[in-house]
């Protein structure tokens, strides 16, 4: 189990990380998720002793950080860690070394993730020969072949298209099936609420709410209307008995007051716009975000470090 207690991190004048606690298990996908600058990297750099906190503790079954620690953990950074002039095998072989592979055995398993990744065609080509998705692929190999225990990956669809989207969640829950702990960081909340056994939420450094999915849910109601439709719905956020709407330009989330049925909404809607669907439903985890974030992180400084 990884434990972290009270983490806090200062840059100049700038508060990136404060006070944030929160723990994740063996077998369990914990999402770290907050706006853009919130201080998710900050928190997960710290979490691998890359920076170290001003105050707090991490700790891992029990045990402070260290080289045998660090050799389970698998790590993807946000930014792109590959050599680019390196060839794709020769790059995945050379992580997998510095993680205490031999080096037959880590080709064995490079050639394994590339088919799975499907890049067996371009093994030796050079890194930046890639695409940024085809690169993120490869990161994500690096930060897996040594089969660690823990897994850390910030923001790890970004540059996926939705086919290797999927590939990479079905990877997660084979991952969380053979009793990893992993702990990824996102602002995509659709990623968030579809992925994660647990999450915590932070703004501006600070936890904001925290827990399983289904019990944050379960916090913040369930009087949340879900229409998709035809036509111009920018009256809804307008209409009577909605506290908060969520537009797009063929569907709507609408959170409604107190009192408020879906046989009035409905009846509101009709001959304004074309209606193909409606339900009452949980309120989403974007929602939730929304409602809970707001517009307070909007004029805010950048809490994460440079």
């Amino acid at each position: 189990m990884l434990k972290v207690t009270d983490l806090r991190k200062e840059f100049a004048a700038v508060v990136a990380v404060d006070g944030v606690s929160f723990e994740a298990g063996n077998g369990e996908v914990f999402g770290l998720i907050g706006p853009n600058g919130a201080g998710k990297t900050t928190t997960i750099r710290m979490i691998l002793n890359i920076l170290v906190p001003d105050g707090g503790t991490v700790t891992y079954d029990g045990r402070g950080f260290s080289d045998e620690v660090r050799n389970h953990i698998g790590y993807l950074p946000e930014e792109r860690g590959l050599y680019r002039k390196s060839k794709l095998l020769d790059t995945i072989v050379y992580f997998a070394g510095l993680r205490g592979m031999k080096r037959a055995a880590a080709k064995t398993e490079a050639l394994r993730w590339l088919g799975r990744f499907s890049l067996e065609a371009y093994r030796d080509r050079k890194v930046e020969e890639l695409s940024k998705g085809n690169q993120q692929k490869v990161q994500f190999i690096c930060a897996i072949i040594h089969d660690p225990s823990i897994v850390i990956l910030d923001e790890p669809f970004s540059g996926l298209d939705p086919v290797n989207q999927i590939v990479f969640k079905d990877i997660f829950h084979e991952l969380r099936a053979a009793g990893k702990t992993v702990i990824f960081s996102t602002h995509q909340m659709d990623q968030a609420e579809k992925l994660s056994d647990t999450l915590c939420l932070i703004n501006r450094g600070r936890v904001v709410l925290g827990g399983t999915v289904r019990d944050v849910k379960r916090r913040y109601g369930t009087n949340s209307l879900h229409v998709e439709f035809s036509g111009d719905g920018a009256f809804m956020s307008a209409l009577p008995g909605v506290r908060r709407a969520l537009l797009y330009a063929n569907a709507a989330e609408l959170e409604l007051e107190t009192g408020a049925t879906i046989q009035t909404m409905i009846g509101a809607m009709n001959g304004r716009i074309a209606i193909t669907k409606f339900e009452l439903v949980e309120p989403s985890l974007q929602s939730i975000f929304i409602q809970t974030v707001g517009d307070s992180n909007a004029a805010a400084p950048p809490a994460e470090a440079a």
